[in-house]
Formats: C-alpha cells, structure tokens, sequence
C-alpha cells in the first residue's frame, strides 16, 4: 500500500462530527477526523512498514502523521529521523503521542527525551516529558536511573507553574507515571504531587481535566497495579 492509497483511505474514514471533536481539542488542518478504533483496523492490514511512515508524516496531514506511529519501527529510527517528527509534531496528539511512543522505543529515547525537555518550544517540551513517561512506564527498574527521576521530579515541582500550557500536562503526567510503574519512587512521586498541588491546564473548548496525580497513583495503588510495566509505548 502507498502513502497515496493511505491517504485515500483516511479520506473515506474521515467523518465531520470527529473533526469536531478533534478541533476542539486543538487539532489544526489539515486532517480528516479519523477515529483512532479505526486506524487501529487499517494498522492490522500494513502491520509494520518504516518507509511508508516516513513518507505519512511527511504529508503533514494529522491521521497520517498519527498512523505514521502506529506502522513505524520504532528500533528502525535513526535519531535525525526523530528529531524531524518532533519538529513537525504541531499539536498535542503527534506530540504527546505518537513522537513520544516512538522515540521512547527506539535507541534514543533517554537521549531526546532530556534534549527536547529544555526546549523553548511548547510541542517539543512536550514531547520530551511524554518520552521520560513513556520510558519509565516500560523499561525495568533495572534500566532506569532513580536520582535522574527524582531530579526530573525537583525540577517538575519548581518550574510546572511557569511552563506553557501542554508542558505542564506532560509534567503532571511524567509524575504519575513515575509514581504509577517504579514502585520504589511511589511515594515519592506523591509527595512531589502534594507539594505542586492543582495543575491548570487549558483543555480547550471541552470537558476534559488535568489529572490529580496523588488521586491517580492511589487508585492505581489501590488496584494493586503500581510497578507493572507496559509491553508497549503506545495503546
């Protein structure tokens, strides 16, 4: 399958009332309002095809850019590739989604996810908060580096208040993460949570909340969930 017969594809999934929600939530054209059960089908028929990604983010058409993550190799990325796909992410679902769930599964996730986080750049900050969430939510304790963590956490509680509007979701995000799959920092990601308190988020014209990270790592707690890595990034 082409980039071309994708797109056509896309095309014919595209409903108008899914453009509505997507805009409100702050989707930019051009898209065509595909609902994410059915890229999932079209994912099914392609698998794993790295080239054809490549060529789907490219379009810049925001389905293709999302599918793009979902059909891409991860481990086939070279790291200029990623830093492409964060330079073109331009709203919070390639952001926060689709480059992080990439970039946390190929060879450079660490690497990018410190290197975006300093970022002037909201979508790239972004991004480079959701990598470290990624990671932390996959990869064994074993693997991970707990007084970075922490560190990352200090640095969460002293800068949330002053860091553009989506960089402050990935933040309270990259707590919970951390309190929810590295057992050993759970109470510390909490108590971080307490000491940073409400996080405002502007969620545009919808219902959708920030969540309360000490009231999220508790439910998990209480589910007997905490430290159980994912498989994958992504959903």
């Amino acid at each position: 399958m082409t980039a071309k017969d994708v797109l056509a594809q896309l095309k014919k999934l595209g409903s108008e009332q899914t453009k509505k929600t997507f805009l409100r939530h702050g989707a930019k054209e051009p898209f065509f309002g595909v609902k994410v059960g059915d890229l999932k089908v079209l994912q099914k028929k392609i698998k794993t095809d790295h080239a054809l990604a490549l060529e789907l983010y490219d379009s810049g058409n925001s389905d293709a850019m999302y599918f793009a993550g979902m059909i891409a190799d991860p481990l086939a990325f070279t790291k200029a590739q990623l830093q492409k796909w964060v330079k073109g992410a331009y709203w919070y679902m390639i952001s926060g989604f689709t480059v992080p769930w990439a970039a946390s599964e190929s060879k450079f996730g660490r690497e990018l996810a410190l290197d975006w986080m300093d970022s002037s750049k909201e979508q790239i900050a972004n991004a480079g908060w959701c990598t470290y969430a990624s990671l932390v939510a996959i990869k064994p304790d074993a693997d991970l580096d707990f007084a970075e963590i922490e560190k990352l956490m200090k640095r969460v509680q002293n800068e949330i208040g002053s860091a553009p509007n989506r960089t402050r979701y990935a933040m309270n995000n990259f707590v919970i993460a951390v309190g929810a799959f590295v057992a050993p920092l759970t109470e510390k990601a909490k108590a971080i949570a307490r000491a940073v308190g409400p996080v405002e988020v502007d969620m545009g014209d919808t219902s959708c909340q920030t969540p309360d990270a000490v009231a999220y790592i508790e439910k998990i707690e209480a589910r007997g969930s905490v430290g159980k890595k994912r498989k994958r990034a992504g959903c």
